[in-house]
């Protein structure tokens, strides 16, 4: 899952869980597996289209679950993704992670992004409350949309318990199978144009250029957004052949990979939160990131922020990294303290804050 659904699921299964005696409805679009269903108060739902289209959105949204709230009467409906129903009287609580199509619309197909710009500054105003990620995405949206800043929650993200160091032996295994026994550089997240890949591929490019290091970059993601331009930096590469592509893997062995890399080097140009963050640092992996949003928000002192517009900062902070031990051992340490301010359970204590609010209001 993506951030927006590692957020929903695990908020929610820690809220479920801690809430024997209420009755949660989660609503689907299609039947839902088991997995979903964490407790016996959870009653599922599922209502038609499936939202697979901007189009289907309206349908579902407006239509199908406008139909089913007036039938079950809940306390409150929570969007997960930020959508709400705009003509019922229940109580809603939108959570809305960040605004990049406001910011970065050319990065999204026309539907969806003509889709979300034209709804979500009316989703923003009809809920009751705003539950987002960070300080900064909180920030963005009482500027953006004109909204109260004391509307608006924060229920900052965390990471899975199962993110934390290995040992050597384990990281040799984990080298000797993707990288050939080299160290390694780690990229997590969907190949999207937000996420800089191709200022990250230049980057690795002028590293290993100027320090003849044997290091490799591996990136772990589905190329849901492949782009002419990212293609385009990709091919130029020099080294390109040091660029391994692992495509999705299952959660064991992201916990495995993470973990055996040498740094996590995240730069994107716009970030809402940036689970993969602190999953390395719950890892003791040292973090290269960007020093825009709200990534410096989360990293604080345990990382090298960069411009991700500069390729020089980027490849510089490589190098480091890679030929400073102290500077490692540093910021791994303080990576993990870091990363204990964050943990799933804080998210779903701070949304079930969030949802109570908004019912009592």
């Amino acid at each position: 899952m993506d951030g927006l659904g590692q957020f929903t699921f695990e908020a929610f299964k820690h809220i479920v869980a801690k809430n024997p005696t209420v009755n949660f409805i989660f609503i689907f679009d299609r039947t839902p597996h088991s997995d979903f269903v964490f407790e016996k108060n959870v009653i599922t739902e599922v209502i038609s289209p499936q939202a697979k289209h901007p189009f289907l959105y309206r349908i579902w949204y407006q239509f199908s679950l406008k139909k089913l709230l007036k039938k079950i009467k809940p306390h409150i409906f929570i969007g997960t993704n930020g959508m709400i129903p705009l003509n019922i009287n229940t109580k809603t609580l939108s959570v809305i992670h960040d605004l990049n199509f406001e910011h970065l619309p050319e990065h999204l197909p026309f539907a969806l992004r003509n889709y979300y710009c034209k709804n979500f500054p009316k989703f923003a105003k009809k809920a009751n409350r705003i539950a987002t990620v960070s300080e900064f995405s909180k920030s963005d949206i009482e500027k953006t949309y004109q909204i109260d800043a004391d509307k608006i929650d924060v229920v900052y993200n965390g990471p899975n318990e199962n993110f934390k160091p290995i040992s050597a032996t384990e990281i040799t295994t984990i080298q000797n199978k993707y990288t050939a026994g080299n160290p390694f550089f780690l990229f997590v997240g969907t190949l999207h144009p937000r996420k800089n890949l191709a200022n990250l591929f230049k980057a690795f490019d002028q590293f290993k250029s100027q320090s003849n290091s044997d290091f490799k970059l591996v990136i772990v993601g589905r190329k849901m957004w492949w782009t002419n331009e990212i293609e385009k930096a990709f091919n130029q590469l020099q080294f390109k052949n040091d660029v391994i592509f692992t495509g999705r893997v299952n959660n064991n062995e992201l916990y495995k990979i993470t973990a055996a890399a040498h740094a996590l080097t995240y730069v994107p140009i716009f970030e809402g939160f940036g689970i993969p963050l602190v999953e390395a640092m719950s890892c003791g992996v040292p973090v290269i990131t960007s020093n825009v949003t709200s990534m410096p928000e989360v990293v604080e002192g345990a990382g090298i922020l960069v411009d991700p517009f500069s390729i020089d900062e980027i490849s510089n902070a490589m190098g480091r990294i890679t030929s400073d031990d102290k500077l490692r051992n540093e910021l791994s340490e303080k990576s993990i303290i870091q990363a204990k301010k964050f943990s799933w359970e804080k998210t779903g204590d701070l949304l079930w804050e969030s949802i109570l609010k908004t019912i009592n209001e």
